[in-house]
């Protein structure tokens, strides 16, 4: 941007106008702007001010508030009225003053504010919004000293509960349609309109068409006046209150900036952070509220052991407790060995102490945080293609809404990484992207990434390439000519979800698809831990920063670097998390490390729990307690997000680094645990501050030798099932029963109702109508929903993954691509299943039984779907919003 004074300098009157640009005047400055650019834009861009509601940078304009009006002359002639800088654009030889040069407009800007408060309640002592309201500060600077309005205010009943989340005070609605915008524009969701006209004009829902969003909480950021309210903050607190905190967000994998307020030690509002390159100004609604798991009651505070008498765990000292685990750990590491199961809420320095911990205080590589459905092909594709790179070298947001095309192969970016899900939809709706989806319906992220109803015509963008579940590499393999064409183009990207590491063959169909057409690729995992813990190595074949353990030479660099002996590291690959639980049941190894992982997100549950119970000796550190609890010997509280520092990788690689939000709680990272219980075992892993680590990863550097092989696994044909059988399609919803999202039924109102979708053609063939109840069940146990009818491939049922009873891994055993029975009717009568337990099984049928039949409360939560653990067997932990178990600290999902 050029600008130079107006007033006599012919020096800017003869300089040219850049291609593309024109030149005009604001307040007596000449400015060069793009054509095209907005008023406004270009006087904030010159430090200029002016008041406005409605306006936001990332929505269309409106000028619905009018409150932004400007004098405008163009080519000499000025317009008859006012204008709204927001709505117009600039103009080559325009003349703009605004209020600070233009008693016009700073008139007309007033009579616009004293419209605006006629009807405006001025509850400023008791509004949420009161200290940060733009109404409230731009009526004392641009408004009259004095109002002429003497009549009663207009009122209404409040609040209107749009949501169980968002309340509405009507009366202070200035219309601005800032909400309607967002919903419609960015979200997708229009389910919050202007209902009415003229003078009874107000905000409001459609009546059969609730406010279902999973970004429902930003609008209410951007409202300018406090009429939308949060259920959970509501009262609760004023803005000159609390201290502001910049943070991340650990529930998924976009690495979304944050603010957090808190006082007095307590977390009492999330906002969303202003990162233009990540997150822009957004964020989803688990992310704004999904806090208070943090602060529940059953948070473990103090050590705890296992009781040699009484066989109970008790709370001890720090000192007893570090003793007691070196004692065990040494002890069964000297006999058959140990494994490591870090979870994926890992910070990149927690999980690097891990991986530092397992290799010189066990001599292992036995450590998977993979604490979900994996594959070796995953492993082997995490390895070559992933483990560093990073948005510079990589695929980013910004090349995702850049991109000419995206194929999201086995991935829902709504429910599995929603801000992905905001700039897919961002890309679409500009119109310069296709967004192609490899699954098995459209669902509503599908429908609102390929389908934009906006103002004008619909944009049609992309669409489903539907498959059955199971058929993704064979489907990669004959993608129609078209889609193969436009991943062809310069700068498309494939998008793979972590449900990929269910279907055999599908990386490398992937892999295969990348080379022929020269396609990015890029790996989107569900929680926040995950990729950081892929670079820090607690993978079985890989060392810190990709090194893998086979190769001699960079692991003797790893030697020096930690201080220890050439030829002191274990050089064998290690087992994977299944292999691990499998070699602790068989007695192959003796003990268990285990870091926040809650047995119901493995996929195996039921061999989980048998590991747990057969391992000579268990250590768990957890926030909370969660099903690993009551079969651990030594139990050691962790910090939760909010008082640690660390950093987490987003699914680009990008670091996203965080301070300590709550000082002088005395809760430990678990890199600091770690360290000390190394020190208790003549260890030193020097990881005792999240800051020490992070410049021991930086020191290390990247991989110096090669990277490993990439897979190469043939895709397995799937036959559509006949009878009463289908093939199982499942993804989590965002909102379900994570632990993280303990104690926020308000939160969980939101939740999206878990029902069983079946195609017309299969629900005629079995019998089932629609919203009728339909089993779904294998030899473990069965599920019981209500059906929806929706276009899918025959022979196939869906279900979420962890939403109410639709517990798929822990009570069915089953996972995407699952041959399952299908048939019409409730759940049989107890003792009528499929089968009986085995003895050793009772405990975890009770735990099934319970959970299917209670159907876990009111919002259906249950455990650890966010990436946290949760908690224990049973029906036990039914708080009074619903959620299932007890939960741990929601970090391994």
């Amino acid at each position: 941007m050029t600008v130079a004074s107006a007033s006599g300098n012919d020096t800017a009157q003869s300089r040219p106008v850049p291609e593309g640009h024109v030149r005009l005047t604001i307040d007596g400055i000449e400015v060069d702007a793009p054509k095209g650019e907005l008023v406004i834009r270009t006087a904030e861009r010159l430090g200029i001010v002016i008041p406005r509601f409605c306006d936001h940078p990332l929505l269309d304009p409106a000028g619905a508030c009018r409150q932004c009006l400007v004098e405008v002359e163009v080519n000499g002639k000025p317009m008859p009225k006012p204008a709204a800088s927001c709505t117009t654009a600039v103009a080559d030889g325009m003349v703009v003053n605004t209020q600070q040069t233009s008693q016009v407009a700073d008139k007309a800007q007033q009579g616009v504010m004293e419209l605006l408060l006629i009807n405006h309640p001025l509850d400023c002592p008791v509004c949420d919004k009161g200290g940060e309201c733009p109404l409230q500060n731009q009526a004392l600077k641009h408004g009259r000293s004095e109002s002429r309005f003497v009549d009663k205010k207009r009122t209404f009943a409040k609040p209107v509960s749009i949501s169980s989340q968002i309340l509405l005070d009507r009366e202070r609605c200035v219309l601005c349609q800032r909400c309607t915008r967002f919903s419609k524009q960015i979200a997708g969701d229009p389910f919050i309109e202007l209902l009415e006209r003229g003078a009874t004009q107000q905000i409001g829902i459609g009546e059969e068409q609730p406010f279902q969003s999973y970004f429902s909480g930003n609008t209410i950021q951007i409202c300018p006046v406090g009429a939308l309210t949060s259920a959970a903050y509501r009262f609760r607190s004023r803005p000159f209150d609390l201290v502001s905190t910049p943070g991340v967000c650990e529930h998924c994998a976009s690495g979304c900036s944050q603010r957090t307020d808190w006082r007095r030690g307590k977390v009492m509002r999330r906002l969303a952070g202003e990162d233009p390159e990540v997150n822009e100004e957004w964020n989803c609604d688990k992310g704004r509220f999904a806090f208070r798991y943090a602060t529940a009651s059953d948070r473990l505070t103090r050590p705890m052991v296992r009781d040699a008498e009484s066989g109970e765990l008790r709370e001890t000292s720090w000192t007893e407790a570090l003793r007691r685990a070196a004692d065990g750990l040494l002890t069964a590491r000297d006999s058959r060995g140990v494994g490591v199961l870090p979870g994926g809420r890992l910070t990149r320095e927690d999980a690097y102490a891990y991986g530092k911990f397992a290799r010189m205080a066990l001599g292992t590589n036995d450590i998977d945080h993979r604490a979900r459905p994996h594959s070796t092909e995953e492993l082997d594709f995490l390895g070559a293609s992933v483990v560093g790179t990073g948005p510079e070298d990589g695929v980013s947001y910004s090349s995702l809404e850049a991109a000419p095309t995206v194929l999201c192969v086995a991935f829902e970016p709504e429910e599995e990484s929603p801000i992905v899900f905001l700039r897919l939809r961002k890309a679409a709706r500009d119109g310069s992207t296709r967004v192609f989806h490899l699954g098995q319906w459209d669902s509503p992220g599908v429908e609102k990434t390929t389908d934009i109803v906006d103002s004008g015509s619909p944009i049609h963008s992309g669409g489903l390439l539907p498959c059955l579940p199971g058929g993704e590499a064979a489907a990669l393999y004959e993608l129609p000519p078209e889609v193969e064409q436009a991943l062809s183009e310069p700068g498309a990207v494939l998008l793979l979800g972590e449900r990929c590491s269910q279907v055999s063959g599908v990386y490398t169909a992937a892999m295969r698809v990348a080379e022929r057409t020269g396609a990015g690729i890029a790996w989107i995992p569900r929680r926040a831990g995950e990729r950081g813990a892929v670079e820090a190595g607690t993978l079985p074949t890989l060392l810190p920063n990709g090194r893998p353990v086979s190769d001699s030479v960079v692991r003797s660099g790893i030697e020096r670097a930690w201080g220890v002996p050439e030829g002191s590291l274990p050089s064998i690959p290690g087992r994977e998390l299944d292999g691990i639980l499998a070699a602790a049941e068989s007695g192959e190894l003796s003990g268990l490390l285990v870091g926040g992982v809650d047995p119901d997100d493995l996929p195996d549950p039921e061999q989980a729990r048998r590991a747990l119970r057969s391992a000579g000796f268990v250590v768990s550190l957890e926030l909370r307690p969660s099903g690993v609890t009551e079969h651990a010997d030594v139990v050691l509280p962790i910090a939760p997000t909010v008082e640690k520092s660390g950093t987490f990788l987003n699914w680009e690689g990008r670091p996203r680094e965080f301070e300590i939000t709550i000082e002088g709680t005395g809760a430990l990272p678990d890199c600091r645990v770690l360290d000390t219980l190394a020190v208790e075992m003549d260890v030193d892993l020097f990881t005792q501050t999240p800051a020490a680590v992070a410049a021991e990863i930086q020191r290390l550097g990247a991989n110096p030798g090669a990277r490993p092989k990439p897979p190469d696994i043939p895709a397995e044909p799937v036959d559509e099932p006949v009878g009463d059988k289908a093939l199982l399609a499942s993804w989590r919803h965002l909102l379900d029963n994570g632990s993280m999202q303990h104690d926020e039924p308000n939160l969980a109102g939101t939740a999206r109702p878990p029902v069983a979708r079946i195609s017309r053609d299969t629900a005629r063939r079995l019998g089932i109508e629609p919203h009728q109840p339909v089993r779904v069940s294998t030899e473990r146990g069965t599920v019981a929903l209500e059906s929806e009818i929706v276009e899918m491939p025959d022979g196939v049922v869906w279900l979420p993954g962890n939403s109410g009873p639709a517990k798929v891994q822990s009570v069915l055993g089953a996972g995407h691509g699952t041959v399952v029975g299908l048939a019409a009717g409730p759940l049989p009568p107890p003792g009528g299943g499929p089968k009986s337990p085995e003895p050793d099984e009772t405990a975890a049928g009770e735990a099934v039984s319970a959970a299917v039949t209670n159907g876990h409360g009111a919002n259906g939560h249950d455990d650890g779907a966010n990436g946290h653990g949760a908690g224990g067997l049973g029906a036990a932990g039914h708080g009074p919003n619903g959620n299932g178990h007890t939960g741990t600290d929601g970090g391994v999902a």
